[in-house]
């Protein structure tokens, strides 16, 4: 693994480079071992850069008994664990008139995490609290995955990216 820090403005971010799916649901799941209720987590990346794979090792970090699969044709889907994870996919959203008027954003969610698959399709301006994962495809299995805190409350999630890398 692979380990960069920055800090710039007020994003703080911490990135790893994961070289295998089962270390990137592994760091995903560590991830998960700090989220509180109401986290809203933005999973950015191109097609097939792992988002999904993200998200599996996020649930099994939530104590989460179901499979998780990529809700593209519900466009949300919710599981039970430590904390409910409402696991969104915006991929088929043609903007965020359409992701409103779908109830992805509800008060439901404030008592669980949401981790949403294609977050940049939901303007910042209607998502400020979130954190963003950048995923980013390098040679075969290779990820590099970068944690941006953009709130102060998000600093558990860089401290948990720097444990990780440091085992």
């Amino acid at each position: 693994m692979t380990v960069h820090s920055s800090g710039v403005s007020a994003t703080a971010s911490f990135a790893v480079t994961t070289h295998s799916t089962e270390q990137t649901r592994d760091f995903a799941a560590t991830l998960a071992g700090v989220a509180a209720a109401g986290d809203r987590i933005a999973l950015v990346g191109p097609l097939g850069a792992g988002k999904t794979q993200f998200a599996k090792g996020f649930a099994v970090g939530l104590a989460v008994g179901e499979v998780v699969n990529s809700p593209s044709f519900t466009l949300m889907a919710e599981y039970a664990g430590r904390l409910p994870l409402f696991h969104q996919d915006l991929y088929r959203l043609t903007g965020a008139e359409e992701a409103l008027a779908g109830g992805l954003v509800d008060e439901r969610q404030e008592d669980g995490v949401t981790l949403i698959e294609w977050g940049e399709r939901l303007p910042d301006r209607l998502d400020t609290q979130r954190l963003v994962v950048r995923i980013e495809v390098g040679v075969d299995d290779q990820r590099t995955i970068t944690v941006e805190a953009r709130q102060a409350n998000h600093e558990r999630y860089l401290v948990a990216a720097r444990a990780w890398a440091s085992r």
